[in-house]
């Protein structure tokens, strides 16, 4: 179960050594036994897959100096104390200098493996978030921003590639939450432009009266309030990416003044008779159907058309469940070292409920998720674990939760099929049958 991981025993008493090394030992756990302190430091490295149970009371070093000397090599190894009844308080205080635990003699050896088996989950699951941040500093480019293996995701990424490389405006359409910024970032880093300006403006965030002037400027003097010349976003996004995000909710009058930018590449302040040839990239975001809008009558049809020459179309993340658990292990890895806290265990459970909930709110309500899971917080809806993913056959709904379950147990092995097996308790000829059905590459999680 703890493959790979071991404790480092430290009791100067030789017959209660090799009595709790036995009784670990029997229970599946490696052991490391040391006599002393000293003997134990060598195993205590940066990252060492360990947890130290050492007595307090040794000759030479004793057990709050190896505590000590523990937490200044790498503070997320587990350190247990073994104390003696005396030493009870002097054990709370080493708790509050980073001990995981601490065990009053005398006491049953059930104990004992009860404590290790925690501190070992513990330090697995740390040790896997550590990984998964490792592997995410090692990504680069787009697949580092635009996170997911679905084929949805693979498709958003191509086509962002193809369109970064032309000066195309483009159109991103996608439910809130979707990471309609992010991609449109993405356009701008992966361009020629990533050196010059990336400006987002929220058209449903400007009060009308501001918006022209916010736009395209404004010279002293075009309006009451205009005390000094004003660069508007567009002029100063010259060379670079605008970010026109809601534009839906732009005024019409507005929408005609921004075609005709968009046909000219030429911006004029208020109050200016000057006209500024402009080489922006303009990137519109919506939440609605503009179609729709423009047969409405809400949304000019010829802004419409001019727009939609390069669409990208975002997926909501119920359309792509398969990304579910990858997202929320990254968010997971985020949130524990914001806040400084230990990744709680992604259990079966818990992963079958994050693959139920539909996630209206889309990647942004899964981070709310991931932080509220590792602050502890409340839950989904208790209930949404009881539910069958919707929308879906159930054959489909067992694939894509079973699939989901082997590509966490390997995250977690990284990529050891032994481990993932022991994980899973399937047998290796099953594991690797479920491989190739479902697809997935080993390699991906090494």
């Amino acid at each position: 179960m703890f493959e790979g991981y071991k404790v480092v025993f430290v009791e100067d008493d030789l017959p209660v050594r090799v009595s709790l090394t036995q009784t670990l030992e029997l229970e599946g756990i490696a052991v490391l036994p040391c006599r002393s302190a000293e003997e134990a430091l060598p195993h205590i490295q940066p990252g060492a897959q360990i947890i130290v149970i050492t007595d307090v009371r040794l000759p030479g070093m004793d057990g709050r100096a190896l505590l000590a000397h523990a937490q200044a090599t790498d503070s997320s190894i587990p350190v247990i104390l073994i104390t003696a009844h005396g030493d009870v308080a002097m054990a709370v205080q080493s708790m509050r200098a980073g001990a995981y635990d601490f065990i009053e003699k005398p006491f049953a050896p059930e104990r004992l493996v009860d404590v290790a088996r925690r501190a070992l989950d513990l330090r697995t699951l740390r040790h896997s978030a550590d990984e998964l941040r490792a592997q995410l500093q090692r990504a680069s480019g787009i697949e580092a921003a635009l996170l997911g293996q679905s084929p949805a995701m693979q498709q958003l990424r191509r086509q962002v590639l193809n369109l970064a490389g032309t000066s195309a405006d483009v159109l991103i359409v996608g439910e809130t939450g979707t990471g309609k910024e992010l991609v449109a970032r993405c356009l701008h880093d992966q361009s020629a432009r990533r050196d010059r300006h990336f400006v987002a403006i929220n058209c449903g965030g400007l009060p009308e009266a501001l918006f022209e002037s916010e736009l395209f400027g404004h010279e002293p003097g075009s309006f009451t309030s205009a005390a000094k010349r004003r660069i508007g976003k567009i002029e100063y996004a010259n060379g670079g990416s605008l970010l026109l995000d809601e534009i839906e909710t732009m005024p019409v009058a507005l929408q005609i003044k921004l075609l005709r930018v968009l046909q000219e590449r030429r911006v004029e302040r208020l109050g200016s008779n000057e006209e500024l040839r402009v080489n922006v990239r303009f990137i519109a975001a919506s939440k609605s159907d503009l179609k729709e809008q423009a047969g409405k009558g809400e949304f000019r049809s010829d802004l419409y058309y001019r727009l939609n020459i390069a669409t990208l179309q975002l997926p909501p993340l119920r359309e792509r469940r398969e990304d579910i658990p990858l997202l929320f292990e990254h968010f997971v890895a985020q949130a524990c070292a914001r806040y400084e806290r230990a990744a709680p265990e992604l259990t079966p459970a818990k992963l079958r409920e994050l693959m139920a909930h539909d996630w209206p709110g889309n990647v942004r309500e899964i981070r709310n998720a991931a932080d509220r899971f590792v602050l502890a917080l409340d839950d989904l809806d208790p209930q949404a674990a009881l539910q069958a993913v919707p929308n879906l056959p159930l054959a489909k709904q067992m694939d894509v939760i079973e699939k989901a379950l082997i590509e966490q147990a390997l995250r977690r092995a990284q990529g050891k099929v032994p481990a993932a097996m022991e994980l899973l308790g399937t047998p290796r000829k099953t594991l690797y049958d479920k491989l190739n059905r479902h697809g997935i590459q080993l390699d991906a999680f090494r």
